[in-house]
């Protein structure tokens, strides 16, 4: 059977640096399901880049070797061609949202197309039925949650029909339950002849996928300019030392009736909850449930009813985005790090590039880094600064391998001990595992509120909120509740 993706000897340097692909070789047949896998940074994105052509046709770096798509190589073929075949979901979905209407954002591709209107109404009916975006037709992408995004990114370009379908971390922003939908929808993909390329931290999700095949990239071998491959190291840097502590010890934020609504609908009803300093605390809940809106709420960067208060004013809490790329827009990752610092702690500096891994990246770019690069640089300078009462994280986990995730948690811990207070949204139900609580997040407010042992375990919960309970949560129980085999969840949730 011939191939619909070849890739011989291929590599790419970026023009800012000197980190791309090393030199690969890759064959992919009609309908295979392939998995990519490394830690961040080892060139994922940069392979799903020169699979569907965005390499060298939108990037300017130098690449080598070949890659053909069926019998088009994609250095000599010109982009419009290539899409013809390809589609690529980007790991942040904010950056292909052209459209003013989820619908107007999936008709633009099939019209694109030159596909019949009738064609164009069918695939664009069928495709947001299958994602559960039918209901959010009228509503623009910028008002959806992260999670809500990404599905459209994938509506947009599953409804092209494309023989060769790559995604770049497509299961990060979404809840368990979309992302066990999700891996049902390439199972089908896969059976139907579309090659389905998936790069992804979640390997849980995707490792039952039928006649699955894992392809590794390892950064090691990207620095030394070798193919090969290996599995994840352990995450750079030295031990984190003890983090400064608060100077509001034994403080409790308390948030009473809090409420937000949004383009005339609510979004958080009436929420009220205490937390002490000294603790780690993750938020659950299905995507678009209000996760994001509570912690802008908490910043003090979203108008909300209620109160939130420490002490009666109103809390320092430090932010880091869900999408980075709102809060880095310096020349440098020093510069990012060190902005309008007057006073500049270059201990607490030095500490922060090793614990975070981004000793290599001081001269580089931000916005020219990975998501997961760029998701520490911004923790990078939200811990520079030393918010009195603590941190807030959207999404942590975004972007991040095994060894990044598990320094995460140190992290965290340390913050904590110091007096500091942490609380982070996450679909990550192993990062919320290693919290201290857990709380459970509805449409009507939350259902639980316990540890991440008791909570993992309260099934009526977890079915009330519409989420899985992923077997492989260590907390979790019985390995029989909530596995995410291929092909399961096919019945759409709320």
């Amino acid at each position: 059977m011939s191939s619909v993706v070849r890739i011989e000897r291929a590599s790419y340097r970026y023009p800012q640096n000197s980190y791309g692909l090393a030199p690969t070789t890759l064959a992919i047949r009609p309908g295979e399901p392939v998995f990519v896998t490394g830690p961040s940074g080892c060139g994922k994105s940069t392979l799903a880049r020169c699979i569907t052509g965005l390499i060298p046709h939108l990037y300017r770096g130098s690449l080598a070797g070949a890659v053909w798509l069926g019998d088009l190589r994609t250095s000599e073929t010109p982009l419009w061609r290539l899409t013809e075949r390809s589609g690529l979901v980007f790991q942040n979905p904010a950056a292909q949202m052209l459209a003013v209407s989820v619908e107007e954002e999936v008709v633009f591709g099939l019209e694109n197309l030159g596909l019949r209107p009738p064609v164009v109404r069918e695939r664009l009916d069928s495709t947001l039925a299958r994602l559960g975006l039918d209901g959010f037709r009228d509503r623009s992408p910028q008002t959806l949650s992260g999670g809500e995004q990404q599905k459209l990114a994938l509506a947009a370009i599953i409804a092209r029909q494309p023989s060769v379908l790559v995604l770049d971390e497509p299961l990060s922003m979404l809840d368990t339950t979309s992302a066990c939908e999700l891996v049902g929808d390439l199972v089908d993909m896969s059976r139907s002849g579309t090659a389905v390329v998936i790069c992804e931290h979640r390997a849980e999700y995707v490792r039952d996928i039928p006649h699955l095949r894992t392809v590794r990239l390892d950064e090691s071998v990207l620095r030394e300019g070798r193919g090969g491959s290996g599995g994840e190291p352990q995450f750079p840097g030295p031990p984190i030392p003890d983090f400064p502590a608060t100077s509001v010890p034994d403080f409790r934020l308390e948030v009473l009736d809090l409420g937000v609504r949004l383009g005339g609908r609510s979004v958080l009803r009436d929420l009220s909850f205490s937390a002490a300093g000294g603790q780690v605390l993750a938020v659950v809940g299905r995507n678009g449930v209000g996760k994001t809106t509570l912690l802008r709420a908490l910043a003090g960067l979203q108008k909300h009813s209620g109160t939130v208060r420490v002490d009666g004013e109103r809390p320092d809490l430090g932010i880091v985005f869900q999408n980075a790329d709102l809060q880095l827009f310096n020349g440098t990752v020093r510069d990012e790090i060190l902005y309008r610092l007057p006073d500049r702690d270059v201990a607490r500096y030095g500490w922060l590039l090793g614990a975070l891994g981004l000793d290599r990246y001081e001269d580089v770019a931000p916005l020219l880094l990975s998501e997961g690069e760029k998701k520490r640089v911004a923790l990078a300078t939200v811990l520079m600064r030393g918010p009195r009462h603590g941190l807030l994280l959207d999404e942590p986990a975004l972007g991040q391998d095994a060894g990044h995730k598990a320094r995460l948690i140190h992290l965290a811990r340390a913050l904590a001990a110091a007096g500091h207070l942490v609380i982070m949204t996450t679909h990550d139900l192993e990062l919320a595992a290693g919290a201290d609580r857990l709380l459970l997040l509805g449409r009507e407010g939350f259902v639980a509120d316990g540890s991440p042992a008791q909570v993992l375990r309260d099934d009526a919960a977890w079915r009330a909120v519409g989420l899985l309970v992923p077997a492989w949560v260590s907390a979790a129980g019985p390995a029989s509740r909530g596995v995410c085999a291929a092909g399961a969840g096919r019945e759409r949730g709320g």
